[in-house]
């Protein structure tokens, strides 16, 4: 839970930063990193080191093995801290909320932003720490594209990946596009502006013409950007007062992929069948697809 790492990331003080970072970087060469290697990075004295580790192995922050060797391993809770310690420094998060989201491969919490020069409000963000890492790897691979070519890889390094893939998203479609602004990336994390209105699953809409029609022209405009979510349903498309906002990003494709069309005709059908099934309109999927491939119609 998000609210045992807050705990234990105020708890943490240089010293334990500077190991959890030890071990982060050299999980890109050990399955599990030798003591020898954290007395070399962290240049801390071995008894220090060793009662140290044994304070953050309590805290959950890290995992040992003692076969073949003695070696050590971070997991979320550590990641997480480490790029909430990033975020603090950089000024980019300055309180926590409450965890808003759980899913298999994200975490979702509310969080505050300071304002520049401390001039004029607080700021509500959001921050997404990604989980692709908790499933199997092979899992993982064979539902992104991004890892086709890697031969083995970390849960830190898929989930690092997933989170600098969606920022880059994020990024090259904003404002154009409507998604959450970017605020900030680190690590597995993202920060971003709060999405207005509610998820579309969860709101009785007034118009539901209207806003399907809105829905269609943001994948229009995503499609000349030569960009396919891929992954779109009632549970990543956000709805409000004259707009949408949709979410959640990691799983993009260009549109000159293998399988564009494809993916494409499933963001369409999905939200086709949600507003017959809620709302009973029939569009015809084809025609909605030629209509967003269209992408010379102004």
């Amino acid at each position: 839970m998000i609210d045992d790492v807050i705990k234990v990331f105020r708890e943490l003080d240089s010293k334990d930063l500077r190991i959890l970072q030890g071990i982060e970087l050299s999980m890109k060469h050990y399955e599990w990193v030798p003591m020898d290697e954290l007395v070399k990075f962290t240049r801390l004295p071995f008894s220090l080191l060793e009662y140290r580790i044994r304070q953050l192995m309590q805290k959950k922050m890290v995992v040992a093995v003692n076969n073949p060797y003695e070696g050590y391993q971070i997991y979320y809770d550590a990641y997480d801290a480490l790029a909430l310690n990033t975020f603090v420094k950089r000024g980019t998060v300055s309180a926590i909320g409450d965890e808003i989201g759980v899913g298999k491969e994200s975490v979702v919490i509310e969080a505050v932003k300071e304002p520049a020069l401390g001039i004029g409000e607080p700021q509500g963000v959001i921050i997404k720490f990604h989980r692709e890492g908790r499933t199997s790897f092979k899992s993982v691979k064979r539902v992104r594209s991004h890892l086709d070519d890697k031969e083995h890889f970390s849960w830190i390094y898929a989930a690092r990946l997933a989170a600098n893939r969606e920022a880059d998203i994020m990024r090259q479609l904003y404002p154009d596009v409507s998604v959450p602004k970017l605020i900030d990336n680190n690590r597995h994390a993202i920060v971003m502006e709060v999405a207005p209105g509610s998820l579309l699953y969860r709101t009785k809409l007034e118009e539901p013409e209207l806003f399907l029609g809105m829905i269609i022209d943001q994948l229009k405009l995503t499609y000349r950007k030569g960009i396919i979510h891929s992954d779109i349903s009632e549970y990543n498309i956000f709805v409000y007062d004259g707009g949408v906002q949709i979410i959640d990003w990691p799983q993009y494709v260009e549109t000159t992929h293998p399988h564009a069309d494809e993916l494409l005709g499933r963001d369409v059908l999905n939200v086709l069948k949600y507003f017959k099934r809620k709302y009973s309109i029939n569009r015809d999927q084809d025609e909605v697809m030629a209509h967003i491939k269209r992408v010379q119609e102004s």
